[in-house]
């Protein structure tokens, strides 16, 4: 599925499931458009093996969460949810995403996280990213050949597993939108009366759950509320002050 054309954008967000970008970097993306930076979503897999829905629900509610937070496209692959492989299929078919929007940065999976589909496919996109800079690797996107694209860094967000960040983002005042964002998945978290089997994210205090999780982040700022990230370099500066 694609939402919108693929186009040059400055964030390009790549999450193995749909809505793993809404639960984790949601903030962020809102509030970087509102400082006038752009962002794309890529979503790897159709989530067809989450325990409550269906990948073509997910579609919709995928479609309607990127409606939410104005991304510029939403393109979902249809790699296998639970068994795609670190191999040269799967990074071949992240490629051509990149090369097509040309990020600065990616925001993608946790390193390590509960969900194994988390950390292959932080790896996975961590080498697409790289290999995607290599002109003898040949990509088409509409019958038009590619050039080679790298982004300038590639970020890691933190999801089901607490981990004290590398990075945080300042995300308050966008919480809100983050949230109805969230709540696009509905058929994901809890509903009263609902006949579908229990699951990680589907307890009626979940929500509270994420609203905690981005006060502590933003503990580490003195802000109210914060998304944190994992770097795999370190991060440069011409000037400490622009550092928090």
């Amino acid at each position: 599925m694609v939402t919108g054309t693929i186009k040059k954008v400055d964030i390009l967000a790549i999450g193995v499931h749909p809505d793993d970008i809404e639960l984790s970097c949601a903030g962020t993306l809102a509030s970087h458009r509102a400082k006038g930076y752009s962002f794309g979503i890529l979503d790897l897999t159709q989530g067809e093996l989450g325990t409550r829905g269906t990948a073509e629900i997910r579609k919709k509610e995928a479609e309607a969460a990127a409606h939410i937070l104005n991304a510029e496209f939403r393109v979902i692959l249809d790699l296998k949810d639970g068994f795609f492989g670190l191999n040269e299929e799967s990074i071949r078919s992240i490629i051509p995403v990149i090369r097509a929007c040309k990020p600065e940065l990616i925001l993608t999976n946790a390193i390590s996280d509960r969900h194994p589909d988390h950390g292959r496919a932080a790896q996975l996109v961590r080498e697409a990213a790289f290999y995607s800079g290599l002109a003898k690797i040949d990509t088409q996107h509409e019958g038009i050949r590619q050039n080679p694209w790298r982004p300038r860094a590639v970020y890691h967000f933190v999801q089901d597993y607490f981990s004290r960040p590398d990075i945080v983002v300042d995300i308050t005042g966008f919480v809100e939108e983050k949230m109805k964002a969230i709540s696009a998945f509905e058929s994901q978290f809890y509903k009263e009366g609902s006949s579908e089997p229990e699951s990680p994210i589907s307890g009626k205090d979940f929500f509270d759950v994420i609203r905690s999780r981005d006060r502590m982040m933003g503990r580490y700022l003195g802000v109210e509320f914060g998304e944190g990230f994992h770097c795999h370099r370190p991060l440069g500066t011409q000037n400490l002050f622009l550092l928090s």
